[in-house]
């Protein structure tokens, strides 16, 4: 096959940063998918209502209309903190521009010092979000300093999120990003209401790439890339057909001056070329007419909202991604800078 015409997709987990940021960000991946939820990990984070419009105003001020993109939609999220309240969660679940509330445990990931130190004393705010049916998002990795950091993912499903799940039985949940067959076991086998999003960049690496032959900080990203056989249980998840398991990039810009540096930030880009990143992985799995489910149709079913009605057209022909992109006044390497990708998107609309 060396073309696919697929309703057009949605990123359901995405990073678009802020001021001269979302120049890039928003028109990259606006290119290609009508809708992207944003996470709300800013500096201050966006934890209330008020926060999140505002914020949106900033993102789709950015928005460039005059290239075709002026139907994309920003859905916002909040930042679940110790002290979100339930008249916090009442006033965003009434927005119809708030789609979710992330829950980053304390230190988990980039900007996730405000996190949630235990969910004890938060049960009558995930009461209040599963009364609203309002969707928890959750970055599912514990932070305890005795834990491997490739098994922090397994260990959170066991310690907090099954149990979570069982005592909220209406509460939708998703699991970001995930990286293990844990995940892919846990999310298969869990009640309805209960879905994953998972990355480009755990679908096509797994950490020998990222550490043999030299550290590559560029693929460095958390959840951290794991083993191949979990690579292999993402895969097999992603082309399942299985409704539980769709689209979201995890796209998260870094600058080289903090990506290359003693201590380098966690994050990949890859909103620049999402979509042949996927059609690269479907196509390897000989699943390509799998694609659009879990790209175009799963997410938006999960979350309540109409399927597009737009298309975009992928076409199998060799292009280089970019060494660099310019962010502002600095630069970005993204995912597989500098190599030839297989795919490319022809036409979105």
């Amino acid at each position: 096959m060396s073309r696919i015409t697929i309703t057009k997709p949605d990123d359901w987990h995405i990073h678009l940063r802020d001021g001269a940021m979302l120049e890039r960000t928003v028109n990259d991946v606006a290119a290609w998918a009508n809708r992207a939820v944003v996470m709300p990990n800013l500096t201050p984070p966006v934890k209330t209502l008020e926060d999140a419009l505002a914020y949106r105003d900033r993102i789709m001020s950015a928005l460039k209309t005059d290239s075709g993109n002026s139907e994309f939609e920003a859905l916002m999220t909040l930042y679940l903190t110790d002290a979100t309240s339930p008249e916090i969660i009442e006033a965003a679940a009434a927005s119809p521009f708030v789609c979710g509330v992330k829950l980053y445990p304390a230190g988990a990931t980039t900007n996730s010092a405000a996190g949630v130190t235990g969910l004890e004393a938060l049960k009558p705010t995930l009461a209040a979000m599963e009364a609203c049916d309002l969707p928890l998002l959750v970055h599912g990795e514990v932070t305890d300093h005795d834990i491997d950091i490739f098994d922090r993912e397994a260990v959170f499903i066991e310690r907090t999120l099954a149990p979570l799940v069982d005592e909220f039985p209406k509460l939708r949940v998703v699991l970001e990003h995930i990286t293990t067959k844990d995940s892919v076991d846990f999310v298969t086998s869990a009640r309805n209401g209960v879905a994953a999003t998972i990355t480009p960049q755990h679908l096509l690496f797994d950490r020998n790439d990222m550490l043999v032959g030299g550290i590559r900080p560029h693929l460095f990203c958390l959840p951290i890339l794991k083993r191949r056989l979990h690579k292999e249980a993402l895969r097999a998840a992603a082309v399942s057909g299985n409704p539980k398991f769709f689209l979201g990039t995890d796209s998260a810009p870094h600058t080289v001056e903090t990506k290359e540096a003693p201590c380098g930030c966690a994050g990949c880009y890859t909103a620049h070329a999402a979509m042949p990143f996927y059609a690269e992985v479907f196509e390897e799995e000989a699943a390509l007419d799998k694609l659009e489910d879990f790209a175009s149709h799963f997410g938006p079913d999960f979350y309540g909202k109409p399927r597009n009605t737009e298309y975009i057209t992928l076409v199998k022909e060799e292009q280089l991604s970019p060494m660099s992109l310019s962010f502002g006044e600095s630069t970005v390497t993204p995912l597989r800078a500098g190599e030839t990708l297989a795919w490319r998107v022809e036409t979105a609309g």
